[in-house]
């Protein structure tokens, strides 16, 4: 017999999935989200398994966990592949795909140190509006400063 070899991991309760992740692209992920593995989540990483789609992706289960629009943000700039999958009684009740938003708030910080959204004091929520989709590019609305790509993980602001 020529058994496929398989991968078990066990089901969540309740929680997210996040699949379809380019390869290699997990972590930054869990960082983005400010998963260290000290929360007390249950946590399953995945990474470098085999893909129809995409060759090789990275999958994360999180037990207990709900995305916030802005967390769903962040993955999209990091992963515009990624599928996020809600998870209750250990079924999927809602299922959908990530999308680059055209306007992206309170999810980047401004890599330029006198733009406005980064003065004490000012009550200023951080905007980047899409200017390509690929390679991503994104621009700050304030002072015009470019993010690209392989730079959003470090300017994306960590959440609690």
């Amino acid at each position: 017999m020529n058994e496929e070899p398989t991968l078990v991991v066990s089901k969540i309760r309740n929680g997210t999935v996040i699949d379809h992740i380019p390869a290699g692209k997990a972590l930054d992920i869990l960082s983005v989200l400010g998963i260290a593995g000290k929360e007390g989540l249950r946590i399953a990483v995945l990474m470098n398994v085999e893909s129809k789609k995409l060759g090789k992706k990275d999958i994360i289960k999180i037990e207990g966990k709900r995305l916030s629009p802005q967390d769903v943000s962040a993955i999209a700039l990091i992963a515009p592949t990624a599928t996020i999958n809600i998870i209750e009684d250990f079924a999927v009740v809602e299922k959908y795909k990530v999308t680059v938003p055209n306007i992206v708030v309170d999810v980047l910080a401004c890599p330029n140190p006198t733009c406005i959204s980064n003065k004490k004091g000012e009550l200023v929520r951080t905007r980047f509006k899409l200017v390509s989709g690929n390679p991503l590019k994104l621009q700050c609305e304030y002072c015009g400063t470019i993010i690209s790509g392989d730079e959003v993980v470090k300017f994306v602001i960590k959440r609690k």
